[in-house]
């Protein structure tokens, strides 16, 4: 017995020196502290009773780990779930999704590569992510879609890969899907009626999408079957998707009608999930309720003795927002906290910048799950945009971002200086222009030299090269830059009626000039303006833009 104690005393301050060191890679400070702290006095309650507190130092193990997570947001949820969308194509045109023309696509530059997915995916198992979804778009219109299963399942710690699906092609490919490792599939389909499909989806292929099923169902799988609900539409067919899990085993999941732009949702279209239920309940009295995980969507119920089950995605009457343990990656690369948010976070542009390190991408992923809400707003207070990712063939085509992976803004949101002492040194040069309109009067009087402060064009320029040297001084975040080279050139043009300004700054060295160019011209067109308002405020500044930079990472000339 005393051989077991000093051997259980010897585990319990392992355990807390695991976490100690979990604690200290994941927090900092006084999150740090706490961490510490409660790992010992796990560690000194757990001596009373050995063989009762070591499974409690367990938990506590890992519920501190996860607290400390980049995956756990402010209200505790910790996410173990991502979504990954792989493309933006689809092909099916479901009318409640998009319009019969498709929607525009992005150029393909703009979307992760196969590379970058599977990178973002190690990422996110490494800190904590267990399941992975694909979705689209339709993700078996992707080549790779076997090569990146397999990718997937060669992840250690991830335990689950699954795949939602229109069904189309799944003939062809489940076979090589499942050697893969595919451990789960979801299939769309929003109608048991050959026509009414084609009347959806603006295609042909219902056959081959209920042959995919009973394949799956050979196969060992028990597939989950999406169908949204839209009144007027396919609520007809609620109890012959109950009866398709009589001798199937399948998971019919009746989703509520959600709005999103580009489907001309109507609240009178929603068949509510209470509806539902008392609907299969007049043919099925003893249709009853099943258990349910904690982090699970769907309210699952069944007919007593069907094969397969019945669910209910409540996410317009009932949310689930308190359980939510999702994150969503756009095919561009956007994380996105919630399905009916509209805030985005562009990993890819971090990930693409120069410099950028693992660790930042991190930061990245927990500050956009820091800004998760606890939960969304009600029927009538919100449109979700069209990357909704829920039904596979929904358009994931561009919308507004809030965050561009802007190099000058940190992790948190805060303003930060870049660190270029990587950067290699090389001959940087830029041009900008500014253009001042000042009228009739004011040009003949600079044509003539006549104004009372003196010469204009000579004293801009001088008042150009003075700005672009005390750039560093004025813009907060700019780099002090040795210039090698200021040159201000200001031309009267006087069909016109204006002075145009260009300046060209030359350095050698780790950053840019760009913003040097761009104070040379704007000093010399506020000091045109001193220069002539003695004669008339009627004066305007405009078209202050860049002209051209290179040296850099990313040369441009504007067109």
């Amino acid at each position: 017995m005393r051989l077991l104690v000093k051997r259980s005393d010897l585990w319990l301050r392992q355990c807390t020196a695991q976490l100690r060191r979990q604690a200290a890679n994941m927090a900092t400070g006084s999150q740090f502290h706490k961490l510490a702290t409660a790992a010992e006095s796990a560690a000194t309650g757990a001596q009373l009773d050995i063989k009762s507190d070591n499974n409690a130092l367990e938990a506590a193990v890992t519920q501190s780990a996860a607290a400390a997570s980049p995956l756990t947001d402010r209200f505790g949820r910790h996410h173990t779930y991502l979504r990954i969308s792989l493309t933006e194509r689809c092909n099916l045109r479901c009318d409640y999704c998009m319009p019969a023309e498709g929607v525009p696509l992005q150029p393909k530059s703009q979307l992760l590569s196969t590379e970058e997915v599977l990178r973002l995916a190690r990422i996110f198992v490494e800190q904590g992510v267990r399941k992975i979804r694909l979705t689209g778009g339709e993700p078996t219109v992707r080549r790779d879609i076997v090569e990146v299963v397999a990718q997937l399942k060669a992840l250690p710690q991830l335990e689950h890969v699954g795949i939602t699906t229109n069904g189309l092609v799944l003939t062809r490919l489940l076979v090589p899907l499942q050697r893969a490792g595919l451990d789960s599939l979801n299939i769309s389909l929003d109608t048991l009626r050959k026509e009414r499909f084609e009347q959806i989806t603006r295609r042909k292929g219902w056959e081959r999408v209920i042959a995919g099923i009973d394949l799956a169902i050979q196969l060992g799988y028990r597939p989950k079957i999406n169908c949204v609900l839209m009144r007027k539409f396919n609520e007809d067919e609620i109890c012959d998707f109950v009866e398709f899990t009589r001798e199937r085993p399948v998971d019919v999941r009746f989703i509520e009608y959600m709005p999103f732009s580009g489907n001309k949702w109507q609240t009178e279209r929603l068949i509510s999930y209470s509806e539902t239920v008392q609907t299969i309940r007049q043919r099925w009295p003893e249709f009853q309720a099943l258990p349910n995980g904690p982090n699970d969507t769907s309210k699952a119920y069944a007919v007593p003795g069907f094969a397969g089950q019945l669910g209910f995605i409540t996410s317009m009457t009932e949310h689930f927002c308190g359980t939510c343990n999702r994150l969503r990656l756009t095919a561009d690369g956007n994380i996105k906290v919630c399905l009916f948010g509209n805030k985005e976070f562009s990993l890819r542009d971090a990930m693409r910048s120069e410099g950028c390190t693992e660790q930042q991408l991190v930061e990245l992923i927990g500050a956009a799950v820091q800004r998760k809400k606890r939960q969304h707003a009600g029927i009538g207070s919100y449109r979700i945009g069209s990357r909704t990712m829920l039904h596979p063939h929904q358009p994931q085509h561009a919308q507004l971002r809030n965050c561009s992976g802007l190099t000058h803004i940190n992790a948190q949101g805060k303003a930060q200086m870049v660190d270029v002492a990587g950067k290699a040194h090389t001959t940087r040069t830029a041009s900008a222009e500014a253009t001042v309109l000042v009228g009739e009067r004011l040009t003949a009087l600079i044509a003539a030299n006549e104004l009372a402060k003196g010469d204009v064009l000579s004293v801009a320029q001088l008042a150009g090269i003075m700005g672009a040297k005390q750039t560093s001084l004025l813009i907060p975040l700019c780099h002090n830059i040795a210039l090698s080279l200021v040159r201000v050139q200001a031309t009267l043009l006087e069909q016109q009626h204006s002075v145009r300004l260009v300046a060209t700054v030359r350095c050698s060295g780790q950053t840019g000039v760009e913003m040097e160019a761009l104070m040379a011209v704007s000093v010399a067109a506020l000091t045109v303006y001193d220069m002539c308002k003695a004669v008339s405020h009627d004066i305007c500044i405009q078209n202050v833009r860049l002209l051209s930079k290179s040296g850099g990472k990313r040369d441009y000339q504007r067109q």
